[in-house]
């Protein structure tokens, strides 16, 4: 059934503000991240697990929570996964240890693996033309971008005038605005008991995530456990072969992989992944530099990192503007370009010209913002109607695992160049490599030759972390420009013209 052209604009907000919420705290902690280890005195591996919980579990649940979509209804998945996240927001923000903030925060998850492909789904099956879906699409997945880019200024703001939890607190009211909206014009719930949802698959991609995020953490840690890295990726092994196998045999499979065998599609797969993967890495460690390093404030922090979401959301609304115009191909691959040197000159600039710092921040979001945006039509566009929660868990399993594995990846690589390169003081306990918060506050006022060392080893973790961020993203800008040569300007958006 066709809403109304008022109704269907108003429904995208609705959505959009649960997609908000969403990314909002994947990046939310990351200018809370120091005042909240301080206050619950969480160790650097659970102050990680703290932030990793959440796209982990989320990650996990995508595939099974599209697909359940598909057999519930997306309207129905959406409104559930808003009383979830409602409730886990409550349970977050009054935990009062590490080890219950970090279920919390799984329990987040959890309501937001609910609603996330919800929320593209009911954009895919209320905008039925392709220009204005396009442009739906578009601003979907620019508030991806300003979802992130928002989180540590949120944080900071939040922190200068409330305790640490009011992070968490704030989902509360958005929560029942999105459900009201929600009830009031979404379209009838669209079930199809006829699809099948299977739970073990949900289960084996969980431990396939859960395995390799400690096997990245657990390498880059200075006394690594061996034992625990080997059982690690052995889940993470059995795990992935294990759900690969079960989707070629089920006849309703959360992921088929057949659908990866479309370029247009499995370059926004990617596209997508990686602008989240370049994202979420560059706010995490920049907010901690300049906290850490500097002395800024968690709100001036998240200020300066709100640069990436000021370039990003010009771009992406006219990315998709002009995405029937020009085609795919210039918008990904130069999109990717354009990010990859906006990185490169935040790694030359980060720690001598704050004006060339904000400058190549801000052409990292643009070029970033303008690749997930039409990423994002990449992917819907080149999938039928009916497989669109599987199509739209797809494109958020990149856009988690993206920020999953910066997380894991680009932080742990963080701790441990730190440990290796910092040049400790005579009869400075050696506890001080573990991280610089440890050396910090080891070094009080009276020790400045400490507090230079760990500076220094920061920032050359910083550059090592700034230079794979670089690589990572070169690599995708070439992948996407083969993957997408025949989309280009002029060329069709979907797959009817090449297969």
């Amino acid at each position: 059934m066709s809403l109304s052209t008022k109704r269907r604009w108003l429904l995208l907000a609705v959505v959009s503000a649960g997609l908000l919420l969403i990314t909002l705290d994947n990046s939310i902690l990351y200018a809370a991240l120091p005042t909240l280890v301080e206050d619950l005195g969480a160790s650097s591996s659970e102050s990680l697990w703290i932030i990793n919980a959440y796209p982990v579990v989320m990650a996990g649940l995508l595939l099974g929570s599209g697909t359940l979509g598909d057999r519930v209804g997306h309207r129905r998945m959406f409104l559930i996964g808003l009383v979830v996240f409602g409730l886990a927001s409550l349970a977050a923000s009054f935990s009062s240890s590490p080890e219950a903030l970090i279920a919390a925060r799984a329990f987040l998850a959890v309501g937001a693996a609910a609603m996330m492909p919800a929320t593209l789904a009911l954009i895919r099956v209320t905008f039925e033309n392709e220009r204005e879906r396009n442009l739906a699409i578009a601003i979907w997945g620019s508030l991806a971008v300003v979802g992130s880019g928002l989180g540590p200024i949120v944080g900071g703001v939040l922190l200068n005038s409330f305790w640490w939890g009011s992070v968490f607190l704030i989902n509360v009211p958005v929560v029942i605005a999105a459900l009201i909206g929600t009830l009031l014009l979404a379209p009838p719930n669209d079930a199809d008991p006829s699809k099948r949802w299977d739970l073990p698959s949900s289960l084996l991609s969980l431990v396939t995530l859960v395995g390799l995020v400690i096997a990245i953490k657990e390498t880059a840690k200075v006394d690594h456990a061996p034992l625990v890295i080997a059982t690690a990726v052995l889940a993470a092994v059995v795990g992935g072969w294990a759900f690969a196998r079960r989707q070629r045999r089920l006849p309703y499979p959360l992921l088929d992989f057949a659908i990866f065998r479309n370029p247009a599609f499995l370059a926004g797969v990617l596209a997508a992944g990686l602008a989240l993967f370049a994202i979420a890495g560059i706010q995490l460690i920049t907010t901690q530099r300049f906290q850490l390093v500097e002395g800024f404030t968690p709100l001036r922090a998240g200020l300066l990192v709100a640069s990436v979401a000021l370039g990003a959301l010009p771009t992406a609304l006219i990315g998709g503007a002009i995405l029937h115009k020009v085609g795919l191909l210039p918008i990904i691959a130069g999109g990717l370009t354009l990010g990859t040197a906006g990185t490169a000159v935040v790694l030359v600039n980060f720690d001598t010209s704050m004006g060339l710092l904000v400058t190549g921040l801000v052409m990292t979001g643009a070029g970033l913002g303008a690749a997930m945006s039409v990423a994002s039509s990449a992917i819907m566009g080149n999938v039928p109607a009916r497989r669109a929660g599987m199509a739209s868990s797809v494109e958020e399993v990149s856009y988690e695992f993206g920020s999953l594995i910066a997380v894991a990846l680009l932080g742990s690589l963080l701790t441990a160049v730190y440990s290796a390169t910092i040049d400790l003081p005579a009869g400075v306990p050696d506890r001080a490599r573990d991280s610089i918060d440890a050396a910090l506050a080891l070094a009080g006022e009276s020790n400045p030759a400490l507090v230079t060392a760990a500076s220094n080893a920061f920032d050359n973790a910083y550059s090592a972390v700034v230079t794979v961020v670089v690589g990572v993203l070169a690599v995708g800008t070439v992948a996407t420009g083969l993957l997408l040569r025949r989309y280009g300007p002029g060329s069709a958006l979907t797959a009817s013209a090449h297969h």
